[in-house]
């Protein structure tokens, strides 16, 4: 049972890495975005609502696709004054138990609680309010659930990893993200 739930793990793990690697591409796609807006606005002195519009809708997708995989590598803000002190089989309990604590309980909210707001954005087939917007911001409102489900996924794979590093069954991981 042990090793089957310790694969899923590992199977998480692989997907948030193949899954983050692929984000990665969207970052090119907005600093690329970015880039355009600036030359056509300080160049040419016009820009475009849907340019705009681009820039922000990127960054919001990036942003919550990402955070599975930020938390894959351990990269996320933390302030711990004393966490970093910890030995690691304690920081592992302590991560387990927050999970739990705090995590579970506040993604779940966050679902449940932008579930309406993203089905009455697909019942009117939301869009831009500005002239000439992006017309989709009905989907865009959907990558907040896709990317909280991404996160708990990889949650889930946190969970069961500080589980095995806190009973002293395996030792604690450190991901380092290759650079190519």
């Amino acid at each position: 049972m042990a090793a089957t739930v310790r694969e899923l793990a590992k199977k998480i793990d692989a997907f948030q890495e193949r899954f983050g690697r692929g984000v990665s591409w969207l970052m090119l796609l907005m600093v690329l975005v970015v880039f355009m807006d600036v030359v056509l606005r300080y160049l040419f002195r016009t820009s475009t609502v849907w340019l705009q519009e681009s820039e922000w809708h990127l960054f919001g997708m990036v942003y919550l696709l990402a955070a599975g995989y930020t938390m894959l590598y351990d990269e996320h803000v933390r302030v711990d004054i004393v966490y970093s002190r910890w030995p690691s089989r304690k920081k592992a309990w302590c991560d387990l138990i927050l999970y739990f604590v705090f995590f579970y309980p506040s993604v779940f909210m966050v679902m449940i609680m932008t579930w309406p707001f993203v089905r009455d954005s697909y019942k009117v087939l939301e869009g831009s309010p500005d002239p000439g917007g992006i017309p989709f911001r009905f989907l865009l409102k959907s990558v907040i659930i896709v990317g909280f489900g991404l996160l708990t996924l990889q949650a889930i794979s946190q969970t069961i990893k500080n589980f095995f590093w806190a009973m002293g069954w395996e030792e604690r991981e450190v991901h380092v993200p290759e650079v190519h």
